[in-house]
Parts: structure tokens; C-alpha cells; sequence
């Protein structure tokens, strides 16, 4: 599980986070929604404790995969050895990663899609297949609980449905505890049970995404009108999914 409970950050006099409570048991995927500046990275930081809470707690597993946003990488580093990297809480101070590390890491790439890229630099890739990576070595933790932030804000549409359709497939497994933030609401709707929505007034709601993700709230939340459509997807089945009003809006 990871959590946290009735936290508070503040920056200076700015309270950023104001007694936020949720929780994600092991099995779960939640989706954090909010609009810009209204603290998504800031909760998820103080729920892995990089950031400190002025007041509430925090509940995480020692060890977390990890996914931050993606940032500029000059290491001439090979895919495999940023997957691998993953690794490093299941090594001693002085050990360096040997067969069976490079094996759950190869695994991990080929889990994600990113195999063809072990032996490319890191930093040579797009930032899609970069994402596939980092994502990769959070797997190779082996952690029950993985934490992802705005995993798709850098993705073309074709690399956005290959992780959600990753995302989705391990919360379909019920192995994990799954939390990663998002600016579109079809993200939680394709790949979440919950979802948290920071409201632009402080204010935050969290339950399960058919009740959350929906046109009222999203409306609090984003302060534009919205609505709700069915698109047919594979095979003929329907999917909800929802847009702003001003989507489609244009007559020609």
C-alpha cells in the first residue's frame, strides 16, 4: 500500500497540499488529476518522501519503481544499464549488478516494449522510448508499488496508447499498487480503478473513476464546460470518454 493520511506541504506562506488523505492497496491503480501549480508532483514527492510534510504522514514500502517526468540525460548510458539500475536496493554498497540483475532488467525492457533499445544510449532515444525505459527499470525493482509522473505529458498519441496499454495490462494483473499523475482524464478513464482530483479551491476528491471522472467534476476541476461521449473501440465495445465542449465544436 502507499498513502498518505491528513498531509499539509507549504511553501513559504503557500499551502500547496492541505490535509490530503488517499490510499492505493496492492491491486489498485489510482490517477492524480489537477490543473497546473496545483500540487500533483508535490503529493507524490511527499508520498515517496522526497518532500517533507508540515503535517500528516506518509505510508510507502521501502522500495518504490519509480517514473519521473523525463529530463535531459547527457550519460552516454545503454538502455539496459539505466534498466538495470533498478537493481540497486537488492545490491550491497561495493556489488556491482551481475547476471541475474541484467536478465530481470532484459525482462523488464521486453515487459515494456523498449527491448530493441538495450544496447542504444539512453540519450539518443525519443522521449517516448525513454519513458518505455524508465518504466523498464522501475519494473526491475520488483516493487509491488509503482509511482509514475505525468508518464505520457511527453508522448505522441501512438507512444501515449503503448503506456496505457502497458499500465492497464498490469492493473488487469492485480499485482501492484499503481499511481501516476495525469492532465487528461481519458488516462484515467483507460487505465485507473480511482482517481484523485485536486481541485483548483484547495479541496480534493478521490473515489472510484466512474464516479469521479466525470463532466461535473471535471468542470471544477478544469473551470471549462465538458462532455461525455462513447467511442466504439476493438471489436465494436464501447468506451466512455470525455472532452471539453469546445472539442469538435468548429463547424468547418
Amino acid at each position: 500500500m502507499i498513502g498518505l493520511s491528513h498531509a499539509t506541504v507549504r511553501f513559504g506562506a503557500r499551502t500547496v497540499v492541505d490535509r490530503l488523505s488517499f490510499s492505493v492497496p496492492i491491486g489498485r491503480s489510482l490517477a492524480i488529476l489537477g490543473p497546473n501549480g496545483r500540487g500533483k508532483t508535490t503529493a507524490l514527492r511527499a508520498m515517496l518522501g522526497f518532500q517533507r510534510l508540515h503535517a500528516g504522514s506518509r505510508t510507502a514500502p521501502s522500495i518504490v519503481g519509480y517514473v519521473p517526468q523525463v529530463s535531459v540525460n547527457n550519460q552516454r548510458l545503454r538502455a539496459i544499464d539505466i534498466a538495470v539500475m533498478g537493481r540497486a536496493a537488492h545490491l550491497g554498497l561495493f556489488r556491482q549488478p551481475g547476471d541475474e540483475d541484467y536478465a530481470v532488467a532484459r525482462t523488464a525492457l521486453n515487459r515494456t516494449g523498449a527491448a530493441g533499445y538495450a544496447e542504444q544510449p539512453f540519450d539518443r532515444l525519443s522521449g517516448g522510448e525513454r519513458q518505455l525505459v524508465l518504466l523498464a527499470r522501475a519494473l526491475a525493482t520488483g516493487s509491488e508499488v509503482l509511482v509514475l509522473d505525468e508518464p505520457a505529458a511527453a508522448l505522441d498519441l501512438h507512444n501515449q496508447e503503448r503506456l496505457l496499454v502497458l499500465l492497464e495490462s498490469l492493473r488487469q494483473e492485480r499485482h501492484k499498487a499503481i499511481v501516476f499523475t495525469t492532465h487528461d482524464p481519458n488516462h484515467a478513464l483507460a487505465a485507473a480503478d480511482d482517481a484523485l482530483l485536486m481541485m483548483p479551491d484547495g479541496s480534493a476528491l478521490f473515489g472510484p473513476v466512474a464516479e469521479t471522472v466525470a463532466p461535473a467534476h471535471l468542470e471544477r476541476l478544469y473551470g471549462v464546460p465538458m462532455r461525455t461521449v462513447e467511442l466504439s473501440g476493438p471489436a465494436g465495445a464501447l468506451h466512455r470518454a470525455v472532452l471539453p465542449a469546445f472539442a469538435g465544436a468548429r463547424a468547418g
